[in-house]
């Protein structure tokens, strides 16, 4: 690395759809490492792009583009008038998707439309947005998601369609080097003359071309069937792209070599502009070793005759009750799911701190709420910790670690494969730590939250306590999350009431009324916790 700078290249996402919590389970992955390099000292120029063209709906150069959407229109229950839903979808995507329970108002009646099912969409052309409205709403929601979890920005987020200019020109230099190839449908890859191909993956190219068996052939002019697409043309399967352009390869079958670039060339020609021929480090999802960066390697090196990456990293999947996401299964998972069973989403963050970044993850309600309750419990402690009357530690003799030797052992375990499990670790062992005084932990462990991200600092100001509200109060048992708040700033009159009359039945010892207008605060989301020092106020957040 020169001078101290580490250059990260990450795998972004392909901006057609909600990402759910497996896709941002990588992104967090990538904001680990990110972190841990520059807790370290080194500065980081972090590149993460966007795919907004050119990803089919199969990783290798078959299907849809994911780009290209169905329109989806809903009928008003109230007031019969049809309107755009705002949903953007591919058309498989669609077909093996469920759409359960989405809630759409009406904009001219303001009815909430409940669609319990895809039964309940109308599928319209004009109700179709275009590709670049599709990614910018994606893009943005994508970021929201992000910063929630507290996921640093990148230095730079390029996005695909604007770069058009620098696929073409690597193209044209692998067509001019003799590793490409252009048929009437697409300018190819040749992986015949790429030696190394399979180095990543580790694959034996001639068994997979042995086990190729008489599936359909899209592209029959293809030397190899491995070959993969650097350019398609506007022509065959996608004669009736939405998103193409002009370009300086040639087919008999389009005006101006009309087309778009293929997925793969994308993150090489991007990543050249931004960071360099070599990069130090590459991240993505463990799906893209066999296609994705096999190829980016390929048309990398080949075109600017030096190595690609010196460091891959790959991120492997989120389960969910041990199976892959799936759509069509409800599993799916958004973060605005995540929202409504957790107090912050900084508990998700939480849950994956849990695991290595090389390790599958596996998912569940319950998993997430257990994580919740030890980021809870850590706020807390940190809470305890930082409103404690200042003492005087007395250090045991032979025994106690110094704030540089934590320093060390969190660090330590950051080197071993960015252990992160093992960072929670070295975390409890400071708390634990009778021989340091308050200051010290609190310096120490908002010091770890430069790479943890859990926002401990801020998060320790409050106390929170988590109750279980009896089903006699609600006609339900549920657990709340509530924290400490002023009451000062409740501006309801009715609610001020009650609570003057609660601490006038304290004084006069009417326990059954108080306690009654106790559990009607409850009721209403305010807990009361009596204490020597007096009442404390409490209020729902979750």
């Amino acid at each position: 690395m020169k001078n101290g700078l580490a250059t990260f290249y990450y795998c972004g996402p392909t901006v057609y759809w909600i990402q759910h919590i497996g896709n941002l389970r990588g992104a967090y992955c990538s904001d680990i490492v990110r972190r841990t390099l520059e807790y370290v000292g080194y500065k980081v120029k972090m590149v993460r792009n966007y795919t907004d063209v050119g990803h089919l709906t199969s990783d290798e150069d078959q299907g849809e583009d994911k780009m290209a959407t169905v329109g989806l229109g809903v009928e008003c229950k109230k007031c019969h008038k049809i309107f755009n839903s705002g949903i953007a979808t591919t058309k498989k995507a669609f077909i093996t998707g469920t759409f359960l329970n989405n809630i759409h108002v009406c904009p001219y009646c303001k009815y909430e439309n409940l669609i319990k099912d895809k039964k309940g969409y109308i599928v319209e052309d004009s109700f179709r947005s275009s590709p670049e409205e599709i990614a910018q709403k994606y893009i943005v929601a994508y970021e929201k998601d992000a910063a929630d979890l507290n996921i640093l920005d990148p230095w730079k987020k390029p996005r695909a369609t604007r770069h058009i200019k620098e696929m073409q020109k690597m193209v044209a230099v692998l067509l001019k080097k003799g590793f490409a190839y252009a048929t009437p449908l697409a300018v190819y890859f040749d992986v015949s003359k790429f030696p190394n191909y399979t180095a990543l993956s580790g694959q034996n190219l001639e068994k997979n071309m042995a086990g190729e068996g008489s599936g359909e052939v899209s592209d029959s002019a293809k030397k190899n069937p491995q070959d993969f697409a650097l350019w398609f043309f506007r022509a065959g399967a996608h004669e009736k792209a939405i998103q193409f352009w002009r370009s300086p390869f040639k087919s008999p079958e389009v005006k101006h070599g009309e087309g778009f670039p293929g997925w793969h060339i994308e993150c090489s020609a991007m990543s050249k502009k931004y960071l360099g021929a070599t990069i130090d480090i590459h991240m993505g999802g463990m799906e893209h070793i066999p296609v994705h960066h096999t190829n980016e390697i390929a048309q990398s090196e080949s075109a600017n005759g030096v190595k690609y990456v010196d460091y891959w990293l790959h991120n492997e999947h989120l389960l969910v009750n041990n199976e892959k996401m799936a759509k069509s299964k409800g599993t799916s998972f958004s973060l605005a799911e995540v929202k409504t069973k957790v107090f912050t989403p900084l508990a998700l963050r939480y849950y994956f701190l849990s695991a290595n970044y090389r390790s599958k993850q596996n998912f569940t309600w319950e998993a997430l709420s257990a994580a919740e309750d030890g980021l809870l419990n850590l706020y807390n402690q940190l809470y305890t910790i930082k409103n404690s009357p200042l003492e005087k530690v007395v250090p045991v003799l032979g025994q106690g670690v110094s704030d540089t030797d934590y320093k060390q052992k969190f660090i330590s375990a950051l080197a071993e494969d960015f252990n992160t499990p093992a960072t929670l670790a070295v975390l409890s062992e400071v708390l634990a730590d009778k021989n340091l005084s308050s200051q010290n932990k609190l310096k120490i462990i908002f010091d770890f939250d430069k790479v943890l991200g859990l926002d401990l600092e801020n998060n320790s100001k409050i106390e929170r306590v988590k109750i279980q509200t009896d089903a006699t109060l609600t006609g339900k048992t549920t657990t709340k999350i509530f924290e400490k708040f002023d009451f000062k700033k409740i501006e309801d009159e009715e609610i001020i009431k009650m609570f003057n009359e609660r601490e006038q039945a304290r004084i006069k010892k009417l326990w059954g009324e108080s306690d009654r207008l106790r559990d009607e605060l409850l009721k209403l989301g305010y807990y009361i916790k009596d204490e020597k020092s007096g009442v404390s106020i409490f209020r729902v957040v979750k």
